[in-house]
């Protein structure tokens, strides 16, 4: 049976909604969308970030250095409070998931476009360094 790639991408792409990792990962993220605390506490965060890159845009003699400071750390408390809210802390686990799927699906791609067994070719979980790696498939 003959199956052109295009069906069989279309047919993965069902195989990676049905994955668990998938499902987390858009359950986790409608909660976000619908935790209005979280929400607000993301639009303060960018607001401040925003505020500050405008601060520290403007010409050195303009430049105040003590409002720099402190929206950098009204900035740091801000992340903190997002990063510290229980949806937000689920939603960065799923994603980071759900991203490894999707890398590890890509480097199998890629393996396969260059020649290699589909049965046999192994993605290599990258940690991100480059330093220590063996190369990239």
């Amino acid at each position: 049976m003959s199956i052109d790639a295009v069906s069989a991408a279309r047919e993965l792409g069902r195989a990676i909604q049905q994955d668990a990792r998938f499902t987390a990962y858009t359950e986790a993220r409608l909660r976000n969308d619908n935790d209005g605390a979280l929400q607000n506490l993301i639009g303060e965060f960018n607001l401040t970030r925003q505020n500050l890159q405008l601060e520290m845009n403007k010409p050195a003699d303009v430049k105040d250095s003590d409002k720099i400071n402190t929206l950098n750390r009204k900035m740091q408390a801000e992340y903190a409070a997002v990063m510290g809210n229980v949806n937000m802390a689920e939603f960065t686990v799923a994603k980071r998931d759900m991203d490894k799927m999707i890398n590890e699906i890509q480097q199998i791609i890629s393996l396969c476009c260059d020649g290699e067994d589909p049965d046999t070719c192994e993605a290599v979980d990258c940690g991100g360094s480059c330093e220590t790696c063996g190369g990239c498939g």
